[in-house]
């Protein structure tokens, strides 16, 4: 029996998956891009780059996301918005439907590793009708042949099923809409479809391990990291938009991943083998090291604009999407470790895009501070980002990551302050947003002077720095920091109208307390006292 014919048959007892036209196991990355072109799955760039459509989804569908409520579930995941439930029943219906719809059709079969940590390891199998989202998983998880191993046809614990082509009926299987993204926790499965964005699968399998990590004492981190030349190693907290992926790609340090990690007791390690970058306005002068992926065979480029005559990228066109990303294997990275593990963090950099204009650009947090903005997970969405996003909001993402957190914030914010106080972490916020004034009015933090806050925090140049409490939020900040003008690190001092920026901060100060009001119940004093001074009752 051939090794294919020996999947068929696993597949066929396992999962009653069968009756395939044809099973394309393992192919390699060029293979792939054949494939993708030779069935019109995409278009070519000018410089060889796979492009692909993704069609009404440019973005994850967060209210089509359901858990299957079960025995070993129930008492385990925090249900409720993020974690909404769905019966066996349910699930089981919708499974025997997206079988049947594969039966007579083409199926790609990556068999790959989320987690570059060996004893944590996840050996994870992607099924899926699209060449060009097999393409995407084998850039987005570790690859065993790039380590030397296969693995076997019985390996795999958790088995994507990714049907995009296929459509629920809300009416028949109580999803929200045709569209569908089922994780069935206890057994190991996970129904997609409804949508062509591929973000689904590595977000879905980034929720899975949110779920089991923790269980074991491990840190699950919706975060980037990098190590120094010394091993020093920086965790970069931050939502989608604030910077986590640029910051983290610095050519003076090695990039061990850009957006899932886990913290063992022996370090940090990467949950993926790729990166999934945002690549609007991407620039050569700002960006050079992602700009460079967009030219480099390998990536997978989704909903990018390009001349349809010559192929020439537009990244800064958003006709189809802000959200443009770019999907490469972080070996295209310069200097990235792969599969990406190293010590024990020495820095927290907790990264915000406040469009307000208030927060200053970088402070020191305490310990309680650092476990209280964790919790509150704060950023802003900008006008023009979402569909009827008119003007600045507040938003709050418990743990920096609110749609993949399977488990209650007080899980991972437990796990997170008892490996601060542990290893002895410097704990930093970082605001990339606006100064001057709010969004329409200041301007965009300069890079620059952002890469040079968060270089003088990862080495120590400010460690012995003056810091003074801002009256508001009552953070540190800093009142030097070398290459940043001392005017930029006071955000009331940017501003021209000086009352409009009290009352906005006072405002933003109150949304935050409003916000934790949720979680007070289950946290400690301490936390509770970290939070900004004004409006504290």
């Amino acid at each position: 029996m051939t090794a294919t014919a020996a999947l068929a048959e696993h597949l066929a007892s396992t999962l009653g998956l069968q009756n395939l036209q044809h099973i394309y196991w393992n192919q390699s990355s060029p293979v792939l891009y054949e494939q993708a072109l030779n069935r019109s799955e995409g278009k070519i760039s000018e410089d060889g780059v796979f492009v692909a459509y993704t069609g009404s989804f440019t973005g994850r569908a967060p209210n089509d996301k359901f858990t299957v409520d079960d025995v070993g579930t129930h008492d385990n995941v925090w249900w409720g918005k993020v974690n909404k439930s769905l019966s066996e029943e349910q699930f089981d219906r919708l499974l025997a439907e997206a079988l049947q719809f594969l039966e007579g059709k083409e199926v790609f079969v990556q068999d790959l590793l989320a987690g570059a940590s060996t004893a944590d390891e996840l050996p994870v199998r992607i099924i899926t009708q699209y060449a060009w989202h097999a393409l995407f998983s084998r850039n987005m998880f570790i690859r065993p042949d790039d380590l030397g191993r296969t693995l076997e046809v019985t390996d795999p614990k958790f088995t994507v099923i990714h049907v995009p082509d296929m459509q629920a009926d809300p009416a028949v299987h109580g999803t929200h809409s045709s569209t569908f993204v089922l994780l069935n926790l206890t057994r190991g499965l996970i129904l997609i479809g409804g949508t062509h964005y591929a973000g689904e699968i590595k977000k879905s399998i980034f929720s899975v391990l949110n779920y089991l990590l923790p269980q074991r004492g491990i840190m699950s981190m919706h975060a980037s990291a990098n190590v120094g030349k010394d091993g020093d190693v920086a965790i970069l907290f931050g939502l989608s938009g604030t910077g986590k992926t640029t910051l983290s790609a610095d050519p003076n340090r090695a990039l061990i991943g850009d957006d899932e990690h886990g913290w063992s007791d022996h370090g940090v390690f990467n949950l993926e083998g790729g990166c999934y970058a945002k690549v609007i306005n991407l620039s050569p002068e700002q960006e050079p090291l992602i700009y460079k992926t967009t030219q480099t065979f390998g990536t997978v480029l989704e909903n990018v604009v390009m001349d349809q005559v010559t192929r020439k990228l537009k990244l800064d066109d958003n006709s189809i999407t802000e959200n443009t990303r770019a999907s490469y294997p972080i070996t295209q990275i310069p200097g990235a470790l792969y599969p990406g593990k190293a010590g024990h963090p020495k820095h927290i950099i907790m990264l915000t895009c406040d469009a307000f204009g208030v927060l200053p650009p970088i402070s020191k947090l305490t310990t309680e501070q650092a476990m209280y903005h964790f919790i509150s997970g704060y950023t802003a969405k900008v006008a023009g980002t979402e569909k009827g996003v008119t003007e600045p909001s507040a938003t709050f993402s418990t743990c920096f990551g609110a749609p993949f957190m399977a488990l209650h914030p007080s899980v991972y914010a437990g796990l997170l302050g008892k490996k601060i106080n542990e290893h002895g972490v410097s704990c930093w916020l970082v605001n990339t947003g606006w100064s001057g004034g709010g969004y329409g009015v200041g301007k965009r933090m300069n890079i620059h002077h952002t890469r040079s806050m968060v270089n003088a925090a990862l080495n120590g140049e400010l460690n012995e720095v003056e810091t003074r409490t801002d009256p508001i939020f009552g953070l540190n900040i800093p009142v030097s920091c070398p290459d940043v003008p001392a005017e930029v690190l006071d955000p009331s001092s940017t501003w021209a109208d000086k009352a409009a920026y009290q009352d906005k901060a006072t405002q933003l100060a109150m949304s935050f307390h409003q916000n934790f009001t949720q979680y007070s119940d289950g946290v400690a004093e301490e936390i509770l006292a970290a939070a900004p001074l004004a409006g504290r009752s």
